[in-house]
């Protein structure tokens, strides 16, 4: 298949946790009625610890290391993410589109790229083929020390992760990649500390996308959120996902 199909673009760029949720949300309820893929790639600053939408507030006094930086809530299930030294991306697809047909692939389109550009780097990494699931009571607080299959893996570390959310017409995948451990969850080791030297946000990003816009075959057409689209994720970052209503819902 020829890569003729328009995917937009929201190119990488740094944001404070709630910001970036929202951001996501507004793409994932905006996408139905744009009828096209989009596709984003952003840090966090300052350092945030994002709770799954199941996952209680009070547990995150539990990880006594991560308990000084900033907390928000995502929309997605899972485990908690320290988002620190990370890319992180995020895919919303409308249901109407081709891609949608099997949601489960996502994961695999978008991790075998991950996987394909970290081999152009010289770095190796391989999907989790085997899990045993867990209760939920029994599971770890934190998302990286907890196995899906599907997950990506580094020797016996989980260094990248995806988590799913369907809103009406769309879904919304969006995903984390450990480049480094952080002071605020030192027992997460990234990719830079488990095979040495030192790999940024942005020169990993340039590596996976044209892997990752082959395996959806798509092209990229770059479009940063215009001002009419920041004053709408401006409200969702107010009115929800910096509210302490949200954040500690459960």
């Amino acid at each position: 298949m020829s890569h003729t199909e328009p995917c937009r673009l929201v190119p990488l760029h740094t944001a404070p946790g709630a910001w970036n949720m929202a951001v996501d949300e507004w793409l994932l309820r905006s996408a139905e009625q744009r009828g096209h893929c989009v596709l984003r790639l952003y840090e966090w600053s300052p350092a945030t610890l994002s709770l799954g939408y199941f996952q209680p507030v009070a547990a995150r006094q539990d990880h006594s290391a991560s308990r000084a930086c900033a907390l928000v809530r995502r929309s997605t299930g899972g485990g908690a993410i320290l988002h620190d030294r990370e890319l992180t991306y995020s895919l919303v697809i409308p249901t109407r589109h081709r891609l949608a047909v099997d949601p489960l692939s996502l994961y695999r389109l978008a991790h075998g790229a991950l996987i394909t550009a970290l081999a152009e780097l010289g770095i190796p990494a391989r999907l989790c083929e085997v899990a045993t699931p867990l209760p939920r009571d029994q599971e770890p607080f934190l998302c990286f020390q907890r196995r899906a299959v599907g997950d990506v893996l580094q020797g016996d570390f989980k260094i990248a992760g995806s988590a799913q959310r369907r809103h009406r017409g769309a879904i919304l995948q969006h995903g984390s990649v450990l480049l480094a451990a952080s002071p605020f969850a030192p027992e997460l080791p990234g990719i830079c500390d488990l095979v040495g030297g030192q790999l940024s946000a942005a020169s990993l990003a340039s590596v996976f996308l044209p892997h990752l816009a082959a395996a959806l075959a798509v092209t990229l057409v770059v479009e940063a959120p215009p001002t009419s689209e920041q004053e709408s994720i401006a409200q969702l970052e107010i009115g929800q996902f910096s509210s302490a209503g949200w954040i500690t819902r459960r």
